[in-house]
């Protein structure tokens, strides 16, 4: 169990996915998870209530007996927040923020020297614990740090430490990647029903199909190619499938989603760092 105190600064729903992994693994003790926001009591009750975590107003919170604060506000109110923070916290206490398109480097520039920081990018998986997260540590940051962060992110799924220029990419694949699979399904749908089976059925069997492929990729050795070749009988269904596939170009497709987001990705980090330096 990590013994570290955590401090949520924000209670949306990214907070409360984040919040109830952490609560229900067992991971670091209810205690010392303290939930914040500026002033809706109610949500900060019905948090408290479902969890057993410590909830208390912003203003209210003691900033000593913190060891990491999770940024989960909306990034809209990055700048406020940091100048804030600025003269309450210390180089030893370290701010994880999980807003999008906030840099490590633009936090480092509104902080005091030297100061700690952790870019993390969840995706929308965390609520069932199956998130796959990205971990990226500011130049001050120490290895202790991000070593009790990514036990903490453990909570709601498996923790990737990355560059943080492989930060597009990797929305690409992961941030954009369950929709890509969310794609395929109402497609495959909506070919077994033109064929006359049931939505519940159909659902049932797409679902755990790529849940069978998924648990083949992380427990055996093989590599995708040769997981594929290996269920592809020549001039077999599997085969004609595929052929399917590529005549109508889908390794292209798969491929320019996951570009297209990450050009989206980097166009968007550009634009809200713009206007927030912009409303200045």
């Amino acid at each position: 169990m990590i013994n570290k105190k955590i401090a949520f600064l924000g209670a949306g729903s990214m907070a409360e996915a984040m919040i109830s992994g952490m609560a229900e693994s067992g991971t670091i003790a209810k205690e010392n998870i303290i939930v914040t926001n500026r002033s809706n009591q109610d949500r900060l009750n019905s948090i408290h209530e479902k969890y057993g975590v410590r909830t208390v107003l912003k203003d209210e919170l003691d900033f000593s007996e913190v060891d990491q604060f999770i940024l989960a506000m909306k990034p809209k109110d990055i700048d406020a927040v940091l100048a804030d923070l600025k003269d309450k916290i210390q180089p030893n206490q370290v701010l994880v923020s999980v807003l999008a398109g906030i840099s490590t480097s633009y936090m480092e520039e509104r902080l005091n020297e030297n100061q700690q920081v952790i870019r993390v990018m969840p995706n929308t998986s965390s609520m069932l614990r199956e998130s796959a997260t990205a971990l990226c540590p500011g130049k001050y940051t120490d290895m202790e740090q991000v070593q009790v962060a990514k036990e903490l992110l453990r909570a709601i799924g498996e923790v990737f430490v990355i560059e943080e220029d492989k930060m597009d990419v990797f929305t690409g694949i992961a941030g954009s990647g369950p929709a890509y699979f969310y794609y395929l399904m109402e497609h495959i749908e909506e070919t077994g029903r033109a064929e006359g089976m049931d939505s519940e059925t159909l659902r049932e069997i797409g679902a755990q199909t790529l849940l069978g492929a998924a648990k083949m990729m992380l427990e055996r050795d093989e590599s995708p190619t040769e997981l594929r070749e290996n269920v592809t009988s020549p001039n077999g269904t599997t085969a004609a499938g595929l052929d399917a596939l590529n005549a109508n170009g889908g390794g292209r497709a798969i491929s320019e989603a996951v570009k297209g987001a990450a050009s989206r990705s980097k166009e968007l980090s550009k634009e809200i760092e713009g206007l927030l330096v912009g409303a200045k």
